[in-house]
């Protein structure tokens, strides 16, 4: 009997974002060797290494809605000088449904780097690209980027449990204070009409300082 097969993992949906390639004037410009050829080994080693490219964007207003209605599961920005407008495009079309961004790029200016890992983007390649290391690349990347995300949900969460807490305590002050209750009462008399009603802790304590702060 065979053993079972490992699950294979999906394969990633990726999109590539890249500048116009028209020149300044609006006539076709010739493609610059460097960036043709880094271009070429990059998209060598994702078809390579089995990943989805699912569209080439140019880097314009429309980006926003067309990666909406894509849904891409890793973005991956293709710029050589023109690296930092096209990844202010890429941010603002990612900032309410984030992704992993990858920026490969042949501008050795990095004075900008930590505003683009502070802006959002997980990994940034500059020059000496080779098909094989692209997949190094990007599986540090979508590592880096689920470790972030689960870090952005765990805070968020506290925040939310904190808010919760102060919430729950001013309703419970409000009952302690207008109904002479204790402290042990007041909670149970918030625990029981969330029971009742099927709301959270929190909902309740936020509907009773309302309701407070309208009769006043």
């Amino acid at each position: 009997m065979k053993p079972p097969r490992a699950p294979t993992a999906p394969v990633l949906r990726i999109v590539i974002v890249a500048p116009d390639s028209l020149a300044a004037d609006g006539s076709e410009g010739a493609p610059d060797p460097i960036e043709a050829e880094r271009s070429r080994a990059l998209r060598i080693g994702l078809l390579e290494n089995g990943y989805n490219i699912v569209a080439v964007l140019p880097a314009d207003v429309f980006l926003p809605e067309r990666l909406a209605q894509i849904q891409p599961d890793m973005i991956i920005i293709d710029a050589e000088s023109q690296a930092r407008d096209t990844l202010e495009h890429v941010v603002m079309a990612t900032r309410d449904a984030r992704r992993p961004i990858v920026l490969f790029t042949d501008d050795d200016d990095t004075s900008h780097v930590p505003d683009a890992i502070a802006a959002g983007v997980t990994a940034y390649v500059v020059a000496g690209l080779a098909p094989e290391r692209v997949k190094p690349v990007l599986d540090v990347a979508m590592a880096r980027f689920r470790h972030e995300e689960g870090l952005r949900r765990e805070l968020a969460d506290a925040r939310t449990e904190l808010s919760d807490r102060k919430r729950i305590d001013r309703a419970k002050g409000l009952l302690m204070s207008r109904q002479g209750l204790s402290e042990e009462a007041a909670y149970a008399r918030l625990r029981k009409a969330a029971m009742d009603k099927g709301l959270r802790l929190a909902d309740v304590a936020q509907r009773i300082l309302d309701v407070s702060d309208l009769l006043g």
